[in-house]
């Protein structure tokens, strides 16, 4: 469905017609751009706008169908972009990606949004409170999406750093995190990372093109203004702390992991100690006890008067012996 169409001249919003090809026409004859705002469009839907756009067929076929990796291509009438905004869930500690698709042209702004992520009505609004920023065209409105996806990566940062020292705290509490779900709530918090990484990791490469540092061709990125390179630079900065924040996480919680699996192995070799010394302490009076229920006829102690005390004296002696030597090697 459209969420907002919109014609910007000079940075300031114009109602654009109900006809998408007159609202370009209107744009291109004022100087201006029009900014049209889909939200899981459907095929017939989008049909009228590529056809008004010219937009690109195989571009159009990744923003139909979603579940794109972050990228940049350029294609002759228009540069499309993918972004995947990631929103935390505090309530089960959970991160979910949706997916931005922008068609930036000369005179226009398509964007595309699926998924759960942060709506660009916010972004939207905020430029279209800064005329002088809405005013340098289609390159503005690409630059403000990526700045607000990418901040926003930084929020989520923090928010799982702050998980992850919970998590810490568990393993390394007194008991040893004991916890049969602790190893579970590891696995998850890995795979939480992993889907964070996939969102911003390879953006990396689109916004280094945009920014100008990556060695691309002199005449920068066609559709976007060579004066904003120092925005989408700083943009890119960003994008980098939240690549290092991400590959911190995941090496944290990897060696969580492995100090919670060494810690249950240690504890599981303390258990098998410990039984091992009750069962040989409990193996002195049985092996004591069989060989006078054995019943053979000359057997003397059998008859002596304090053979009863005496063996139990000595089973007594033998145990108390067993217990001080396992409780001193720390076995008890």
């Amino acid at each position: 469905m459209i969420v907002d169409c919109a014609i910007y001249r000079d940075g300031h919003r114009t109602e654009g017609p109900d006809d998408l090809g007159d609202a370009l026409a209107q744009a291109r004859a004022a100087g201006g751009f029009v900014w049209i705002g889909l939200h899981e469009p459907s095929g017939r839907e989008f049909a009228l706008v590529t056809e008004e756009f010219g937009l690109h067929p195989l571009a159009v076929e990744d923003a139909l169908k979603a579940h794109q990796r972050p990228k940049l291509e350029v294609y002759d009438d228009s540069l499309f972009m993918v972004l995947k905004p990631v929103v935390y869930e505090p309530e089960g500690d959970t991160v979910s990606a949706g997916e931005v698709m922008l068609f930036v042209g000369d005179s226009f702004v398509v964007t595309v949004r699926h998924g759960g992520g942060a709506a660009l009505a916010a972004v939207r609004h905020r430029l279209e409170e800064e005329p002088e920023m809405l005013g340098k065209g289609p390159t503005a409105v690409l630059y403000a999406i990526s700045d607000a996806v990418v901040d926003h990566y930084l929020e989520v940062v923090t928010e799982l750093q702050t998980d992850l020292e919970e998590l810490e705290a568990e393993v390394f509490q007194p008991d040893g995190g004991g916890s049969r779900n602790t190893a579970s709530r590891i696995y998850t918090f890995k795979r939480q990372v992993l889907e964070f990484r996939r969102a911003t990791g390879p953006l990396a490469l689109p916004l280094t093109r945009l920014a100008g540092t990556g060695g691309g061709p002199v005449g920068g990125v066609p559709f976007v203004d060579d004066k904003a390179r120092p925005f989408f630079r700083d943009v890119n900065d960003h994008l980098t702390r939240v690549n290092e924040g991400v590959e911190g996480l995941d090496r944290l919680v990897s060696d969580i992991l492995s100090a919670h699996l060494a810690q249950m192995s240690v504890r599981q070799n303390d258990d098998m100690r410990k039984i091992s010394a009750w069962a040989a302490m409990a193996a002195i009076p049985t092996m004591i006890a069989g060989i006078y229920g054995m019943n053979f006829d000359h057997m003397p102690e059998l008859h002596w008067l304090w053979s009863y005390p005496a063996v139990i004296a000595l089973m007594a002696v033998l145990e108390v012996l067993l217990y001080r030597l396992f409780k001193r090697r720390g076995w008890l």
